[in-house]
């Protein structure tokens, strides 16, 4: 079994979304300074590095990251490369048999990046409503992204993020797949139990049961 992490690390300069809340990390207890542990505390917005929308992140009266079904968060999912990448990513745009992949394991992971950027991508691959409408009609209850958003950095109105939802597909963005060949997998990528948040950071890993960690 080995296990491949799909996170980006979270530390000073990781790129967040225009004008939202950068990391920052310090201590309020040091051994060091006198105590008797050391302390941390973390600021920084919920949308940072690999993370979960939450419904409420575009719905007022969506449901917020405490209270989301942990369901499409754990189990089979398939991952697919979809470079070179349109902005927006249409049905006609992903590889063949991704189909029988999808309907299989009703989670479904799109790489568009050969490598994440260092910096905030503006022009980023994103989904799109057509994309939403293929993978709900195969059963898919969660869709992953490599980039920062699932629409597009313009966008106001959310409309891949609102037709996402409307079908009950799980929004998972901000996953680094460069190092994971394409594939089938299964994924955990649980959200913390943020009460009244409208996302929550989580540590996606990807587990293949058939590889061996030493290979």
């Amino acid at each position: 079994m080995r296990i491949h992490d799909i996170s980006r690390p979270v530390g000073p300069g990781i790129p967040v979304w225009p004008g939202d809340t950068p990391y920052r990390f310090g201590f309020v207890a040091r051994i060091a300074e006198g105590a008797a542990v050391n302390v941390g505390r973390v600021e920084m917005s919920v949308h940072t590095g690999a993370h979960v929308d939450a419904p409420l992140h575009f719905d007022d009266g969506g449901a917020d990251a405490g209270s989301v079904p942990l369901e499409p968060y754990l189990g089979p999912c398939v991952v697919a490369d979809v470079r070179p990448a349109a902005r927006g990513i249409d049905p006609k745009d992903l590889p063949p048999g991704l189909d029988a992949a999808a309907r299989r394991c009703r989670r479904v992971l799109l790489r568009s990046y050969a490598r994440r950027p260092a910096a905030f991508d503006p022009h980023m691959a994103h989904a799109t409503e057509a994309l939403a409408d293929w993978l709900a009609e195969r059963g898919v209850r969660l869709l992953g992204v490599d980039s920062d958003s699932m629409d597009a950095f313009e966008s106001k109105e959310l409309p891949a993020h609102r037709r996402l939802a409307r079908h009950g597909i799980a929004i998972l963005e901000g996953i680094d797949l460069s190092g994971v060949a394409p594939g089938e997998y299964q994924l955990v990528a649980l959200p913390l139990r943020l009460v009244g948040a409208d996302a929550s950071p989580v540590r996606a890993v990807l587990i293949d049961p058939t590889e061996d960690d030493d290979e």
